[in-house]
């Protein structure tokens, strides 16, 4: 069995493989490039947006029972997300009635001479 195969096969795969591979390092530069660019630009921003005045109420804190009132809200809030359920598994047998339709029998068919 010999296979004669043209020359031009053998650049038409070269050029396929380079364009695929080509491809797969310029996809695996540019996700990795990608967080540094963001993190540069929310710096950039950071910078640009310097707070003019400080706020009047900075350093003080809500009172014990609006904290109170808030971790309660966030407790209850956070325990009704799950139902409670059982963790018993019950499998029973269902008796199924014979039906015709799932029986082989009728589907042989016998030649009498």
């Amino acid at each position: 069995m010999n296979i004669d195969v043209d020359p031009s096969n053998y650049m038409i795969a070269a050029v396929g493989y380079v364009i695929v591979f080509s491809a797969l390092l310029m996809l695996y530069l540019v996700f990795n490039n990608v967080p540094k660019v963001l993190i540069l630009i929310t710096k950039l921003n950071a910078l640009r947006t310097k707070p003019d005045k400080k706020c009047d109420k900075c350093g003080e804190f809500l009172p014990g029972i609006e904290n109170a009132a808030i971790a309660a809200t966030i407790h209850l809030y956070f325990n009704e997300l799950h139902d409670e359920e059982s963790t018993i598994i019950t499998i029973k047998k269902v008796k199924k009635d014979y039906s015709p339709w799932s029986s082989k029998i009728y589907g042989v068919s016998s030649f009498q001479k």
